[in-house]
C-alpha cells in the first residue's frame, strides 16, 4: 500500500463518513428527542438535492446552499405538526408506519414532478476541479467542500445544545418532559422544531451530497440502510456516536472499494494460511472491492452481538 493510496482513500472515506454523519446526526437527534426512527430520513436527503438543483437554476447554488435546506426543515415540521404527532399517542408502529408511507409519498412526488433519471445537478464553478495533486492523483474540490460542511455543522449543533438557553431546554424536555412543560415552554413545539431541524440537515447533506455524487429517484434508498447502520453501531441517541461510527463506515467502506486484491490474498498478507477451497466454495477468491458492500451489515452484526448499545450508546431501548 503506498503513501499516494493511503492518503487519497482516507480522503475520499473521511469526506464520505462525514456526509454520512451529516444524515445521521439529524435522525439522532429525532430518536434522542422523540424515540422515532424516521424512516423517510434520507427522503429529506434526497429532496435537498432535487430543491438545491432547482433553486441553483434560478438564484444559484450558494443562495440554495442555505434556502433548500431551511425549506426541507419546514416541511419536516410540518409533517411532525399535522401528522405524526397525531399518531404518536398510538405507539411506535403507527409513527414507523406513517413515515414510512411519507418516503414513498416523496419519492412518487420527485419522480412526478423532476422525472425519473437523473438530473444535471452540477457543482458550481468555484467548487469544480482538483483541491490539491498527490503524486499524480487528484482530490476534487467537491469533497473537501463537504468535510468542511459536516464540520461547521458539527460544532453548531453542538454549540446549539451545550451552550445557547433553547439547547438547553431541548435537553431538559428529552429527560423530563413534564418538568419543562410545567415551567412554561411548549414541549410538543420543541419537539416540532427538533423534527424539522433533523429534516434540515438532511437537506443540508442532500444539496452538498447531490451534485458531488449523483441526484436521482434512487439516492434515498442507496443511503437509506445505511444511515440506520450508522445510527445502530454509534449507539441508538448518541450523537458522538453517530460521529464515530460514520467516519468507521466511510473509511472502511472507502478502502475496501479500492482494493481489488482477494480475500485470500488479504489473509495470506497477514500471515494467515487459507486453501480458498476449504468452505466448499470459491468465497475466498473474491476480490475485498466485491465484499465491501457487506461489511457495514457486518459491522452491524457484531455490535449487535458483542455490544448491543452501540460504541456511545447509554440507551436501555
Amino acid at each position: 500500500m503506498n503513501v499516494e493510496f493511503f492518503v487519497i482513500s482516507l480522503l475520499n472515506g473521511v469526506s464520505y463518513g462525514l456526509l454520512l454523519f451529516m444524515l445521521s446526526s439529524g435522525l439522532t437527534l429525532i430518536f434522542s428527542m422523540m424515540g422515532v426512527l424516521n424512516f423517510a430520513h434520507t427522503s429529506f436527503y434526497m429532496l435537498g438535492a432535487y430543491v438545491a438543483y432547482t433553486l441553483s437554476g434560478i438564484i444559484g447554488f450558494w443562495p440554495a446552499l442555505f434556502i433548500a435546506p431551511l425549506l426541507v426543515g419546514a416541511l419536516g415540521a410540518g409533517f411532525e405538526r399535522y401528522s405524526l404527532r397525531r399518531v404518536h399517542k398510538y405507539g411506535h408502529v403507527p409513527e414507523l408506519l406513517v413515515t414510512f408511507g411519507l418516503s414513498f409519498l416523496i419519492l412518487e412526488v420527485v419522480q412526478l414532478v423532476w422525472g425519473r433519471s437523473t438530473v444535471p445537478y452540477a457543482l458550481p464553478t468555484q467548487l469544480q476541479g482538483p483541491l490539491f495533486t498527490l503524486f499524480g492523483t487528484q482530490f476534487p474540490k467537491s469533497r473537501s467542500f463537504i468535510m468542511l460542511v459536516a464540520l461547521l455543522m458539527l460544532v453548531s449543533v453542538w454549540l446549539l445544545l451545550t451552550r445557547t438557553r433553547i439547547g438547553l431546554v431541548i435537553q431538559a424536555a428529552l429527560k423530563h418532559p413534564d418538568m419543562v412543560e410545567a415551567l412554561g415552554h411548549n414541549v410538543p413545539r420543541i419537539f416540532m422544531l427538533v423534527f424539522g431541524g433533523g429534516a434540515a440537515l438532511a437537506g443540508l447533506a442532500g444539496v452538498v451530497g447531490g451534485n458531488t455524487y449523483v441526484t436521482e429517484p434512487a439516492m434515498a434508498a442507496s443511503v437509506g440502510s445505511i444511515i440506520f447502520v450508522v445510527v445502530v453501531v454509534g449507539g441508538l441517541g448518541s450523537l458522538a456516536g453517530a460521529f464515530l461510527a460514520s467516519l468507521l463506515i466511510g473509511i472502511v467502506q472507502t478502502f475496501a472499494v479500492a482494493m481489488d486484491q482477494s480475500m485470500a490474498g488479504g489473509l495470506r498478507a497477514l500471515g494467515m494460511t487459507v486453501n480458498e477451497s476449504t468452505f466448499g466454495f470459491p468465497l475466498l477468491s473474491l476480490t475485498i472491492s466485491q465484499v465491501a458492500p457487506i461489511l457495514p451489515y457486518l459491522f452491524l452484526v457484531l455490535i449487535l452481538i458483542f455490544r448491543p448499545k452501540g460504541l456511545l450508546g447509554t440507551r436501555e431501548d
